[in-house]
């Protein structure tokens, strides 16, 4: 059975039983978000879209105990979701590599579109078994209905975002998710980089760095972690301009980002826990 190809369906991002105050610090960031959608699984959720990925924010109703991998976890980034049109044999492919993983889940939710009409986005997930990579939730996700979710008319967004360039996962021992990601997608898929390691996802990548290496990135911006050994950390996001990206967060009065070459900061305190980087 072949490994499968790993491209980037979507990140997400976790504000717990906050949807509200998390769907206003994106949209303060310069997101444009979907509409609330609710999940048969009993989650809630926004979106922000970009060409061939997107950002999730991704909360539950307080107290609810279907999801605890949202209210039983930080804040932050908390999902690297990997594109799959064939999740049965992915499936397959993970289990035949000796990679802990579930069945596949099917699961909705309702969208409304602007024009009235309405209809479900359905899904059908593979994860990750919990702790296989330590970070946080890894999985696949299989879209039966991208009509319903891949919208032009959700795609402009006032930062310039076109796509999501780059997650990255502090760990103190990358070797160790590196070690899961090889057995995924076959060891060419990974190359060194100057603190750990990196996984070619589509146009996009994954880099497991070093804490040390995290904070030598992104400096006073990097999340904490909360004495975790390995967390997700931050996103990288490609913008069509770095002037109007600062100019989003200047509207958006978003405290504490800065610009420097090549690239506009925003600290993790002013995005539920996750860092970012806007480049060009």
């Amino acid at each position: 059975m072949p490994l499968p190809m790993p491209t980037l369906d979507h990140v997400v991002v976790n504000v717990r039983d906050q949807i509200d105050a998390g769907a206003e610090a994106y949209r303060r960031l310069g997101f444009t978000l979907t509409p609330r959608g609710y999940h048969t699984l009993g989650s809630m959720n926004h979106l922000a879209m970009f060409g061939t990925d997107y950002l999730e924010l991704i909360a539950a109703p307080p107290g609810d105990t279907r999801r605890p991998d949202v209210l039983g976890t930080p804040f932050g980034l908390n999902g690297l979701v990997f594109g799959t049109e064939d999740s049965a044999s992915v499936h397959a492919a993970l289990v035949e590599a000796g990679v802990p993983c579930g069945k596949p889940l099917e699961f909705s939710r309702p969208v409304t579109l602007d024009d009235g009409t309405s209809g479900d986005a359905t899904f059908r997930t593979v994860t990750l078994t919990p702790g296989t990579v330590a970070a946080g939730r890894v999985y696949f996700c299989h879209h039966f209905t991208r009509h319903l979710v891949w919208r032009d008319e959700w795609r402009h967004h006032a930062n310039g975002v076109v796509a999501v360039a780059r997650a990255v996962i502090a760990s103190r021992d990358p070797s160790v998710s590196c070690g899961v990601f090889a057995r995924m997608f076959g060891a060419d898929a990974m190359r060194e980089v100057p603190g750990g390691c990196s996984l070619a996802v589509g146009m996009s990548r994954f880099d497991v760095l070093t804490h040390e290496a995290l904070v030598n990135q992104f400096g006073e911006a990097a999340p904490g972690g909360d004495g975790r050994a390995e967390f997700m950390a931050a996103l990288t996001f490609r913008t069509r301009s770095l002037d109007k990206a600062a100019r989003a967060l200047e509207m958006g009065k978003v405290a504490g980002f800065w610009r420097e070459e090549g690239r506009v900061v925003v600290p993790a305190s002013a995005a539920f826990g996750c860092a970012m980087e806007f480049v060009g």
